[in-house]
């Protein structure tokens, strides 16, 4: 009989723990959403979204609720989570691959939240491009003009954004791509080796997080892919005791959401979800 009872309980666990790539939806939300709150008639009703980023989509193993899993009530979107804790930018191209290893192009849309651990870490911001010169033909005569190809690599945050890009534009052609900027951060202290400044201190490449920002509006240009600019746009700003209620932990941890954070947060990107396409897959 105990070990029947080990057992269940592994998988219950497993069920209910958003593993890499698991498909597991909320059962009990601790912010109730209202009728009047749904949009469940629109183009991303029943929608397989697969959610790229770090801990801010990462399942939560105390129980606090995430922005998808209040999207799952608010649109119908099914959502697939890749989501790591402490992953930068070049461990989204890992999930990438993962998530066309596991799904193929059986997926609908792909939104990328992540870059707040690149400027925490220190990344480099490098540069988008490298320029040369190069020989074309320009209404039938040869001419020489600047020339630009995309530097790809896992050492910059360009560089990074770029091989993550590339790879998505080249397997998921038909699927719908969004960008997520980082949040505002302040101060969040996990252990005393993992002491996290808040924002207005530059990190160890002198850079402040809107750098980092700016960055991800540039690269949604470059690669013709949407930006939800929550940065901007969902309007937290932990730097004031007022947002502290937004945040897991007013002293300790004002990185992370709470549910009600969570809850603001999917509000935000339900809205900005409505003014684009879901898929570009012909479904016959």
């Amino acid at each position: 009989m105990n070990k029947k009872i080990i057992t269940l309980f592994l998988i219950l666990t497993m069920v209910f723990v958003v593993g890499y790539g698991q498909n597991t939806l909320s059962l009990d939300l601790p912010i109730a959403i209202s009728d009047s709150e749904k949009n469940l008639s629109t183009q991303w009703d029943g929608k397989r979204v697969a959610y790229l980023g770090d801990s801010m989509t990462q399942k939560w193993r105390d129980g606090t609720s995430v922005y998808w899993e209040y999207l799952v009530e608010l649109l119908g979107i099914e959502p697939y989570v890749y989501g790591i804790s402490g992953h930068q930018w070049d461990d989204i191209y890992d999930q990438a691959v993962k998530l066309y290893t596991e799904r193929g192009t059986d997926i609908d849309a792909i939104f990328i939240f992540a870059g707040t651990n690149d400027y925490n870490h220190n990344i480099p911001l490098g540069e988008f491009y490298s320029e040369t010169s190069k020989e074309t033909n320009h209404n039938g005569e040869m001419v020489i003009r600047r020339y630009r190809v995309p530097i790809i690599n896992d050492i910059t945050f360009c560089g990074r954004i770029n091989k993550v890009m590339s790879y998505l534009k080249d397997h998921f052609p038909q699927q719908q791509i969004i960008v997520m900027t980082p949040i505002h951060r302040a101060f969040a202290k996990f252990n005393e080796t993992n002491v996290q400044p808040e924002e207005s201190f530059a990190n160890g490449q002198g850079l402040f997080l809107d750098t980092y920002v700016n960055t991800l509006r540039e690269a949604s240009s470059n690669w013709a892919v949407p930006l939800i600019d929550l940065y901007t746009i969902s309007g937290f700003y932990p730097l004031t005791d007022a947002h502290a209620e937004y945040f897991k932990n007013s002293e300790r941890d004002r990185l992370h959401l709470s549910d009600e954070g969570n809850y603001r947060l999917a509000k935000t990107i339900q809205y900005q979800l409505l003014a684009f396409p879901s898929t570009f897959v012909n479904k016959k």
